[in-house]
């Protein structure tokens, strides 16, 4: 693929040069001197450019993208760059770096934003899923389907620790994706059975999200009270 990459500070670098290890043609822009550390990615196209001009992108070759990534440190500029990407050159993905997670909400397709990549809040949650136990963690948030992805870590004494992963009825429009165990992915088939410690990866459309809630219950507390996810389980069968 073709991709440019507005911004060639530390995270325009980090992703252009690992964009150029999986054989992509990658052109890097950026309006400070200073950024152009060519020798870092030798292999990329450098454009001493403000990426914010019409004419600076179609210089970049934005017209011939595949991809253009907004990386620069400035949410103002990130969202003009995706606009005129969308608007003026018709790029098929935008990608948009989110540097101040209170901006989120402006990155959407109003702005010509596909993905948006808030940094603070990733790292937020990486935080969260490493000491948080029976906790459920947003991980990823997929911007065009809105579909959500969290991480619950299961205890020791979690209730359904031994169990069956098909005897667990889970809330509406939220599936199991994945367990990760001992930094193995495992497939959660029916006959798969939960162990302490199991990392429990779930999915959840839009329409499910209200009933986020009712997941930490099904695997933390024996008796989560009537109304909830688990009353659709017979206690027999788990």
């Amino acid at each position: 693929m073709r991709i440019t990459i507005a911004g060639a500070g530390s995270v325009g670098r980090s992703i252009g040069r690992e964009l150029l290890s999986h054989h992509h043609q990658v052109t890097l822009v950026d309006r400070s001197p200073d950024a152009m550390r060519i020798a870092s990615a030798p292999e990329a196209d450098w454009l001493l450019a403000d990426a914010c001009d019409v004419d600076a992108l179609e210089r970049a070759g934005a017209a011939d993208c595949d991809v253009v990534v907004a990386a620069t440190g400035d949410d103002k500029a990130n969202l003009v760059i995706s606009l005129l990407a969308r608007t003026e050159f018709a790029v098929p993905r935008t990608v948009a770096r989110v540097n101040n997670p209170k901006n989120e909400w402006l990155f959407d397709e109003t702005w010509g934003v596909d993905v948006a990549v808030s940094t603070p809040r990733f790292m937020t949650a990486l935080v969260e899923e490493a000491v948080s136990i029976g906790s459920l963690v947003p991980v990823f948030r997929f911007h065009q389907s809105g579909a959500q992805m969290h991480e619950l870590t299961l205890s020791g004494d979690s209730p359904v620790v031994g169990r069956l992963v098909r005897d667990i009825s889970l809330p509406p429009h939220t599936v199991l994706a994945a367990i990760l165990r001992g930094y193995q992915p495992v497939s959660p088939g029916g006959e798969e059975r939960f162990e302490g410690g199991d990392e429990l990866v779930f999915l959840t459309s839009q329409e499910g999200q209200d009933d986020l809630h009712q997941i930490p219950l099904l695997f933390t507390r024996q008796d989560p009270g009537p109304g909830t996810a688990r009353d659709q389980t017979d206690p027999e069968d788990l």
